[in-house]
């Protein structure tokens, strides 16, 4: 894919993902002010700006803007900020606010009808979906056994949207006899060519073995049965590689900002 091919799919994702960002579950909202698009999710959900077009002069008065929308000093929420968002300092900015960046991820892009879909599951490991409250407690445990962090809100959010809006996610676990070892989502952007691959997370002891790309192959059939053309997935270092290998081209950068308070 050539630059003019990567700068066109980026401007894209730009406008039909972040500028016209759709809420992630029930309860949630999208709101726009000036050159800030932002996601209300409320307290179960993620809350965080999606978008921005910001210069020099207008940056600062935004981001405090965005701090007291969301709470003020006591604030929880994050700005998702992106390689190539203006000003370029605007990373330093969050950080004289109080922000707090976490590890950047690479914005990748992938055809769904490509070569993401022609991985199978290594032998004794099949792809189950996960439809009930049964199903995201085992998503919910293989997230805290691969991350090592808390799943509570993974099960609380992927439960709720499969409650209210189930067309709107593809959720699946890989199982090796009764055990969960990976577990991945599917989340289609409506009106656009984009549907998004999120977790993606496999268990010590079966890293290495293709069951990541089996996750990744089966939601690629999965998106291109709807008529989603594009597969984008923020990538960690580790699974940059083997995106890569399976088709998918970087675009840019994406770092989160979690707003932290001014101490």
């Amino acid at each position: 894919m050539d630059h003019r091919h990567r700068a066109a799919l980026l401007a894209e994702f730009d406008r039909d993902v972040r500028l016209g960002a759709r809420p992630d579950g029930p309860g949630a909202r999208v709101e726009r002010a000036g050159d800030v698009v932002r996601h209300i999710g409320g307290a179960h959900s993620w809350n965080g700006v999606v978008w921005s077009a910001l210069d020099a002069a207008a940056a600062d008065a935004a981001i405090a803007a965005q701090i007291d929308r969301f709470g003020g000093p006591r604030a929880d929420f994050e700005w998702k900020l992106y390689g190539h968002d203006g000003p370029a300092d605007l990373g330093e900015r969050l950080r004289a606010a109080g922000f707090e960046p976490g590890p950047a991820e690479t914005l990748m892009v992938g055809a769904s009808d490509g070569p993401a879909r022609a991985a199978e599951p290594p032998e004794g490991v099949r792809i189950v979906p996960v439809t009930d409250a049964a199903g995201v407690g085992l998503m919910a445990e293989v997230h805290e056994k691969a991350f090592g962090s808390d799943g509570s809100w993974l099960r609380r959010q992927v439960l709720a949207r499969l409650t209210a809006d189930p067309g709107s996610v593809v959720a699946v676990v890989a199982m090796a006899g009764d055990e969960a070892v990976s577990a991945a989502r599917l989340e289609f952007v409506p009106g656009t060519n984009f549907a998004g691959l999120w977790g993606g997370g496999t268990v010590e002891g079966w890293r290495g073995r293709g069951v990541y790309r089996a996750l990744v192959a089966h939601r690629a059939r999965a998106a291109a049965a709807r008529g989603y053309r594009h597969l984008q997935v923020d990538a960690s270092e580790g699974s940059r590689p083997i995106l890569e290998r399976l088709g998918f081209v970087p675009l840019t950068t994406t770092t989160p900002y979690r707003y932290t308070g001014r101490g």
